[in-house]
């Protein structure tokens, strides 16, 4: 890829699909899109238009316009001209590998396909592909058209090439973009997310404390510190002008007693019905869709806040 891409497929419009095909619209690309699922163009019109005053508020690129999303039936069609090629179907590795086939069967050999998947290896979906050196991780975070995380990480068979411009391309329309050097499941923050749920869940299911009061501690506590600073940042500034070290020898042998004693994810599914009661319990007072609006207004607050501050990471 020698010049920035101008048109961008995204192959499959789900929430996470439609995200990126907001995004890659808002940064003045034109989106070819395509799903088979009935009414799925409906479906991403209506969900480009919900999202597009959040990306009319952190800034639109010059020639931004709904207007420039194409929807069609036909994946091929779709990738056939594309300068890069976003896939976010589902979750499903005999899916991702089919999906990766018909791709190579009709697009360049040379545009880079990057897959959306929340855990799985790239090192599996890019087995069997014709072009498996331009086959690459672009994991998003929900809401992908506002949170600007994307991780990137090759497979076995990426060239390193290829992930230098995955990474640069994104970084180009505005994300903020992580490598993940060896492939693990889950990724990066997923697997920083499973550390919270699991001990989250155990700790409802010990009954230390209701789901309720579980979300209340991350979001009136340590949740507001991260959303500013990572976990090692924040835990050097515990240690005062000690910083790092000071705080992991004051604090370090109650820390691994802490850890040794963290509860461990359910083993069968039993759990499901108490928490999900217990998230019903919470919600009882709220209009959740009005919830999701007004986190949505305030990430956009929060990130037009850091912006402003060019100490903040």
């Amino acid at each position: 890829m020698t010049r920035r891409p101008t048109t961008v497929a995204a192959v499959g419009t789900g929430v996470i699909g439609a995200g990126w095909a907001t995004h890659f619209l808002a940064r003045g690309f034109a989106v070819t899109a395509t799903d088979p699922a009935e009414g799925a163009e409906s479906r991403l019109r209506n969900s480009v238009d919900d999202n597009w005053p959040a990306v009319e508020r952190l800034g639109l690129a010059e020639g931004a316009s709904r207007d420039n999303l194409t929807f069609t039936t036909d994946l091929k069609a779709a990738v056939r001209d594309a300068d890069f090629i976003q896939e976010s179907g589902p979750e499903r590795l005999d899916i991702k590998r089919k999906l990766i086939a018909s791709i190579e069967s009709a697009a360049q050999a040379t545009t880079l396909i990057a897959s959306s998947s929340s855990g799985l290896s790239i090192s599996e979906i890019q087995a069997g592909a014709s072009h498996p050196e331009r086959i690459v991780l672009g994991h998003p975070f929900n809401p992908s058209h506002i949170i600007p995380l994307v991780e990137v990480c090759g497979g076995s068979l990426t060239s390193p090439d290829s992930i230098t411009k995955t990474m640069a391309f994104y970084a180009s329309t505005g994300k903020k973009v992580i490598r993940i050097n060896k492939e693990i499941k889950g990724h990066i923050a997923n697997r920083l997310q499973a550390a919270i749920w699991q001990e989250a869940i155990s700790l409802v299911e010990r009954g230390i404390a209701s789901v309720e009061d579980i979300d209340t501690a991350i979001s009136h506590g340590p949740g507001l510190r991260w959303a500013l600073l990572g976990p090692f940042l924040n835990l050097h500034a515990s240690g005062g002008a000690g910083g790092m070290k000071h705080v992991l020898q004051h604090l370090g042998p109650a820390q691994r007693e802490w850890a040794n004693d963290l509860g461990k994810y359910p083993a069968t599914d039993d759990y499901i019905e108490s928490i999900s009661a217990g998230v019903e319990v919470e919600l009882a007072s709220y209009d959740f869709s009005e919830m999701l609006r007004q986190r949505d207004e305030l990430l956009i607050q929060l990130l037009e806040a850091k912006r402003n501050c060019a100490e903040i990471p």
